[in-house]
């Protein structure tokens, strides 16, 4: 079951490969086939407009259907819209705008017509909402992350801050496909123009200066003055993401050097080189999608890419790119012993599909580990009312607290993680991928992780949902796989009790796999981490596959 390598992965998109922008944005406003339902996933809806799973109908539906949630949840203050760089953002923020406006919804927009990134969104609202005691505000982000060109994504942040719980999100999903079969008559729209300029003169859609403010904000979680003063060579890849034009500003606010390698804004991503699997991908934990910025690594201390809406970090040191779940340890560890103004009792969160590693530092540390299923909105809580001092997953998406212990972000950001590995590498002298491998593997052990993703479809995605978690029901403690022994085997997660959509299964030394349905992509996930040699968990995953009758015929399907 090794994870087959497209042979152009690495290589630049071919033209052949460009999709059309035009005829993707005009099936967004005339699809004429069966619309698919809403479904919003651990990031909120996604689709695309040539398949009918996000198109204008879609976007209409979710932004009313939020609109009365609002109403419903006494949400009274400001909404902030943002969008990204993919094709299909644009027109939904202007479909979104429409229906927000004439649904009485005071929205603040990026000035300029301006990309906004996840985290900036985050952290506009947690601005507003510590300085307004009544009139709480929420947000919008249209994005679809990492995605391919072809797709777009609508999440939705309620006013603490970060992506909306599963109690949220299925109220907004169950209405818009209620409004949908209805043909949405219930939907309120207004006129793009008015709403976006016209609106203007009544206050009613207000443009403000995202960037400065964040990029002011910044200097409370990260140590500037010891990156400025170690005069690092800082090497940025925005993959042609909403953060492109953020860095300019960084450098020039904290006097620091960062030379962005690409500037280009393109929503074919024709700059791109192809992923894994030869698709185009804007995944900057993956060594080929980011094999533009791993050719310069030499040229620089320490470099890193992002996103498209800059919710996840690629971090590459002169080593390499680093494995994410490597890095999560290194940021962990060198956050606990450098931020003197956080408490002591402070938890640290990662996902039940994360490295052992992080549990090691983290009890070594004295800190408790808060453990949870995939999905950033299981940290919100924790980060918003500060007794968790760090979120992250296992894909590349962290925050943490600032540096006197306030609230930062309650969703993922890219640039504080990228900006804490300048840090790391300023303070320590060392490049974090050296930490790991010279520090904390001879203190805690050599972990090899690997993940399989396996191609679903919308038939075979439900079988596997169930297979994964029936897992458990299958396997006993006692049994043994490639001379390991089971003890223990989960299907929810420890820190929070909630249900994995999978099952996790520990063997006598260490070592565990997982499997789980993606709640964003058709894809299986099978997780594994070994101790020593590779070929151990290459011959975990083929007695995995012999063993699991009933999974098997499904990914072979698939």
């Amino acid at each position: 079951m090794g994870k087959v390598v497209n042979k152009l992965a690495g290589q630049r998109v071919p033209k052949s490969m460009l999709i059309n922008v035009r005829h993707l944005i005009s099936t967004f406003y005339n699809f004429t086939g069966k619309l698919k339902n809403v479904a919003f996933g651990t990031s909120g809806h996604r689709g695309t407009s040539l398949d009918g799973s996000f198109n204008r109908q879609h976007i209409e539906a979710i932004t009313q259907a939020i609109c009365e949630y609002r109403t419903a949840n006494s949400i009274t203050g400001p909404l902030y819209l943002g969008f990204d760089t993919h094709g299909l953002s644009t027109p939904a923020f202007k479909v979104a705008l429409k229906v927000l406006h004439a649904n009485g919804v005071k929205v603040i927009v990026n000035r300029f017509n301006e990309y906004t990134p996840t985290p900036v969104i985050s952290r506009m609202i947690i601005r507003h909402n510590q300085m307004n005691g009544t009139e709480k505000a929420d947000g919008i982000v249209i994005t679809p992350s990492h995605n391919g060109p072809g797709d777009g994504g609508f999440k939705y942040n309620p006013p603490h801050g970060g992506p909306a719980d599963v109690d949220a999100t299925g109220w907004i999903e169950k209405r818009a496909n209620e409004i949908m079969t209805e043909n949405n008559k219930v939907v309120k729209l207004s006129n793009y123009y008015w709403a976006r300029y016209g609106a203007q003169l009544t206050k009613k859609t207000v443009a403000k200066d995202f960037v400065a403010p964040f990029v002011e904000d910044l200097g409370k979680v990260i140590d500037f003055t010891a990156i400025r003063e170690a005069k690092l060579k800082i090497g940025v890849d925005p993959m042609g993401g909403a953060g492109v034009h953020y860095w300019r500003k960084i450098a020039k606010r904290y006097g620091i050097r960062i030379d962005v390698v690409n500037k280009k804004v393109d929503p074919q991503f024709g700059f791109m080189t192809l992923d894994h699997d030869g698709k185009i991908r804007m995944d900057c934990s993956s060594k080929y999608a980011m094999a533009g910025l791993i050719g310069l690594k030499d040229q620089f201390d320490i470099a890193f890419g992002n996103d498209p809406d800059y919710d996840r970090h690629g971090i590459v040191t002169p080593e390499g790119l680093m494995n994410p779940n490597h890095f999560l340890a290194v940021a962990i560890w060198y956050l606990l012993q450098n931020r003197p103004e956080w408490a002591a009792n402070l938890k640290i969160g990662k996902t039940l599909v994360s490295s052992s590693m992080i549990d090691k530092v983290v009890a070594d540390l004295g800190h408790e580990l808060y453990e949870v299923p995939v999905g950033f909105k299981w940290f919100v809580d924790g980060l918003a009312m500060g007794w968790l001092a760090f979120g992250g997953e296992e894909s590349a998406g962290a925050t943490f607290l600032c540096m006197d212990g306030s609230t930062w972000t309650t969703d993922k950001d890219g640039f504080a993680l990228a900006l804490l590995a300048a840090e790391i590498r300023a303070k320590t002298g060392l490049s974090p991928q050296h930490i790991y491998d010279n520090i904390l593997v001879p203190k805690y052990g050599n972990f090899y992780y690997d993940r399989n993703d396996v191609e679903l479809t919308e038939t075979s995605a439900p079988l596997f949902r169930k297979s994964a978690k029936e897992l458990a029901t299958r396997l006993k403690i006692g049994d043994k796989i490639a001379g390991r022994k089971i003890v223990k085997v989960i299907i929810t997660a420890p820190g929070n009790n909630a249900p994995m959509g999978g099952a996790k299964v520990f063997f006598d030394d260490g070592s565990w796999f997982a499997v789980r349905a993606s709640g964003t992509e058709l894809k299986g996930k099978i997780y594994i981490e070994t101790f020593g040699a590779e070929s151990l968990t290459t011959e975990l995953k083929a007695l995995w596959e012999n063993i699991n009758n009933e999974v098997e015929p499904i990914m072979l399907a698939a």
